[in-house]
């Protein structure tokens, strides 16, 4: 089986439960942060909207520079404005994301990718690696990140992996 085939229904699994966290965002607290060196609420509903688009690159290039040379764009995330903005990013962000998992032969799983800053490297790693430690896993951790800020702001949390307080069934 291609691991492209292999990684999808986690893929789709994760991405359902992110939207599903994303929906609860309230759109009067984009602003709101639970501690000074925190993301606002807004800052981690934009993050959590964009961090599907890395699979595209992921598997289009072989590095992203964070800081590229002067004259080229750098990587920039606008803020939403609401919670349907975030949605719709994400939305689109998980079609590009799908469809490039699903058009990734096995050859280009195996190959590597790096993360640099300018001139720094930040890491280099298999694309497996970077699909599940970078693009899944970091994107899991900001939800769950979230789904903080919402029992703070007293917004029901969504079941995830199980039931959570406020929706006590499957």
């Amino acid at each position: 089986m291609p691991i492209s085939q292999m990684i999808l229904p986690e893929f789709e699994n994760e991405m359902a439960n992110t939207r599903k966290t994303l929906e609860r965002v309230p759109d009067d607290k984009l602003d709101w942060k639970p501690h000074e060196k925190s993301m606002t609420l807004g800052g981690l509903a934009t993050h959590l909207s964009h961090i599907p688009s890395w699979t595209k690159n992921t598997f289009e290039a072989d590095e992203l520079d964070l800081a590229p040379p002067a004259g080229s764009e750098p990587l920039r995330m606008e803020q939403v404005k609401s919670t349907a903005e975030a949605l719709a990013a994400f939305d689109k962000n998980v079609v590009a994301a799908r469809a490039a998992l699903e058009n990734a032969a096995d050859e280009k799983w195996h190959g590597q990718w790096t993360l640099r800053m300018g001139d720094k490297k930040i890491f280099t790693l298999p694309r497996t690696a970077v699909m599940r430690g970078f693009v899944m896993n970091h994107m899991i951790h900001h939800r769950a990140q979230l789904g903080v800020y919402l029992r703070l702001l007293d917004v029901p949390v969504p079941s995830i992996y199980g039931p959570s307080a406020d929706e006590g069934g499957f």
